[in-house]
């Protein structure tokens, strides 16, 4: 018996892969093997302490961090309110007041 999922066109179990194809030979659609976007797992933000972070927190730098193209630093403890997440290396876009806007390491802060 096969694995396989159904085609979502002609609803066939009759589905082969082709590489990362999936192909049904009834209808002739071709799709994608990844899994649908309803069965991806969201991801989950975490500070670093392992609390869960989410839009719209407040979070506190536990490093100081240097700015490149700037002579100064933002200090331990500088609080930051209304995070918000992304995808990508930085993972929290934010303000930050005297600085501007930028984006930080979720590895660097502590919610607040």
């Amino acid at each position: 018996m096969s694995t396989l999922p159904a085609c979502p066109q002609c609803q066939s179990t009759l589905t082969y892969e082709d590489g990362s194809l999936l192909i049904c030979p009834e209808c002739g659609h071709e799709w994608g093997s990844e899994a649908p976007a309803s069965q991806v797992e969201a991801r989950v933000w975490k500070d670093a302490h392992g609390q869960v972070l989410q839009d719209g927190d407040t979070v506190t730098l536990i490093k100081d961090l240097k700015i490149k193209g700037a002579s100064s630093v933002i200090k331990v403890g500088t609080k930051v309110k209304n995070i918000r997440l992304i995808e990508g290396d930085h993972d929290i876009d934010c303000k930050i007041d005297g600085f501007g806007a930028m984006q930080l390491k979720s590895e660097y802060i502590k919610k607040a």
